[in-house]
């Protein structure tokens, strides 16, 4: 029973660590800046990027000062401030699942509100001039071309566009305007050439449009705050029931006994006395 009790200890000192690291973490993640990383960040400048920041940036700093209280308390085999750790950080951990639950319903929000903007801002060559910079540097280093597809610049094709074919595409190109390909690139007629080049037969651009690319981009924030309340919400279970465990460790653990006989052959049971 010793044993066990030291192993329990011991976790229950690991769990409240790992809980002042997620403390900490929640702590960087919601002062840092993230979100400034985005490409062709001006598109999205009415999509609200900020979803749960708050929530990290109040409940970090609690769960630095509640981990540190649950560290000592299991350090030092304080009871009664195991039971008071259990109770608070049961309180944030409610508190914090009832303030963070709109951010998976924001996550699910965001392509259907990423689409609208796409759908807002073609055809692209009409588009401002900074944002057609930012996307053509997105072209250029991710091989990709519009926002949904090439169709998106129209008949204005930038050169961060072209694309030079592989054999495979060569070989399954049978007509122009069939882009139906699964390589790379996919040729398109020469009326869509950009205005630096000449008009010619066959135009390779790129396949994969830049759209789901720049969503990446957006839902990472969101994907990262929402994995980090999880694990937070996994540790915090973890160590309530260790310190519960522990605090109340009175009601559960069985006395020790020990047994003596009368000289009326009768058997007694009374607990062995402390060595403390």
């Amino acid at each position: 029973m010793a044993r066990c009790r030291s192993y329990l200890r011991g976790l229950a000192i690991c769990v409240t660590v790992l809980l002042l690291v997620s403390g900490v973490v929640m702590i960087g993640v919601g002062f840092s800046s993230i979100d400034g990383n985005t490409p062709v960040a001006e598109l999205f400048d009415q999509l609200s990027s900020s979803d749960g920041l708050l929530v990290l940036q109040v409940f970090g700093p609690i769960t630095v000062i509640l981990s540190i209280m649950g560290i000592c308390a299991a350090s030092l085999d304080l009871k009664p401030l195991l039971l008071v750790f259990s109770a608070l950080i049961f309180v944030e951990f409610v508190a914090m699942m009832v303030v963070a639950s709109p951010l998976v319903q924001v996550q699910a929000q965001m392509d259907g509100a990423v689409d609208e903007v796409f759908l807002n801002v073609t055809p692209l060559h009409r588009a401002e001039r900074y944002i057609q910079t930012e996307l053509s540097k997105l072209q250029a280093s991710d091989s990709c071309c519009g926002l949904r597809s090439f169709e998106d610049w129209e008949n204005q094709l930038p050169d961060t566009c072209l694309c030079t074919p592989s054999v495979s595409d060569l070989q399954h190109s049978s007509q122009p305007g069939n882009w139906s390909s699964e390589g790379p690139c996919v040729m398109v007629g020469g009326d869509l050439s950009p205005p630096t080049q000449k008009v010619r037969d066959k135009l390779w651009v790129h396949s994969e449009p830049c759209g789901p690319i720049l969503k990446s981009y957006l839902s990472f924030p969101i994907k990262l705050r929402i994995g980090i309340i999880s694990a937070f919400a996994t540790i915090t279970m973890a160590a309530i029931a260790l310190c519960l465990t522990l605090g109340l460790e009175e009601y559960w653990k069985t006395p020790p006994v020990e047994t003596t006989v009368d000289d009326f052959n009768r058997v007694k049971y009374q607990p062995k006395p402390s060595l403390t």
